[in-house]
């Protein structure tokens, strides 16, 4: 079996945009990484008072992240092996200085120079506007229209079974952020034929077709819900153990 070595965090995100109703924004997310790579649950960051999101504790940064400003941000890798600098800034940087900068989501990403960084793509947003980024094959920057999109390792919107899955169950989900943790719970792979051509070994092709995925030292390692409701917005994450079991559970209110 084949080490893959060109995965980043938080491989699939659906949510709903509805920037001029109450309910604002319905998000579920999961993580994957390497099960070794250490990483602490979503907190208020103690220097960065108002900002939630889990940590990388190798790198720093992290993989989806709110404010009580109603700013947020959240990232996926583009599964492109070998594409990127040689010795690339952190993605996860990515996330953390936006939440921290108090610009609009479109002036901080056109100011942004991607080349420093391994393919990604990037959703920043705050309750009245949401623009996405890539950087891979070429830098693209839009403003995301209201409605039920999905992003994973491709581009935003991209077909692939697994992210049109979550599309359909988003537009069933309930509004309650703890159950949005569980929302991209499939665990079975897709068949070769529907399977994505990315250029990693046709096993792991499989394996990352699941939406919650257990493979060889890599894997979900949790899932986080999202609820808006004017000024509130609500967050709940799960953490999954290496098993694919609940490890620890964590929720909060934020009131600008």
């Amino acid at each position: 079996m084949h080490r893959i070595r060109y995965t980043a965090p938080m491989c699939l995100i659906v949510f709903n945009w509805q920037p001029q109703q109450s309910q604002w924004l319905l998000l579920s997310a999961n993580r994957d990484e390497f099960l070794q790579r250490p990483a602490a649950p979503m907190h208020e960051w103690p220097d960065d008072a108002g900002l939630f999101a889990g940590k990388d504790l190798e790198q720093g940064g992290t993989w989806l992240g709110v404010t009580k400003d109603q700013r947020w941000a959240a990232l996926t890798n583009i599964r492109a092996p070998g594409a990127g600098p040689d010795n690339p800034s952190s993605r996860g940087a990515l996330v953390v200085d936006y939440l921290r900068s108090g610009r609009s989501p479109k002036d901080w990403l056109q100011a942004l120079d991607t080349s420093h960084y391994a393919p990604f793509n990037l959703l920043a947003g705050d309750r009245h506007h949401l623009w996405y980024m890539n950087n891979h094959p070429q830098p693209e920057i839009c403003e995301v229209p209201p409605g039920i999109h999905s992003l994973s390792n491709a581009h935003l919107n991209s077909p692939w079974p697994k992210a049109r899955l979550a599309e359909a169950q988003m537009a069933q989900a309930p509004a309650d952020e703890q159950q949005l943790t569980r929302l991209l719970s499939r665990r079975d792979i897709w068949p070769d034929d529907e399977l994505p051509a990315t250029g990693v070994p046709l096993a792991w092709e499989r394996m990352l077709s699941a939406q919650f995925i257990r493979a060889p030292g890599y894997g979900t390692r949790c899932s986080t819900g999202i609820r808006t409701l004017n000024d509130d917005i609500y967050l709940a994450e799960t953490t999954w153990s290496a098993e694919g079991t609940i490890d620890k559970e964590v929720s909060f209110q934020l009131h600008r």
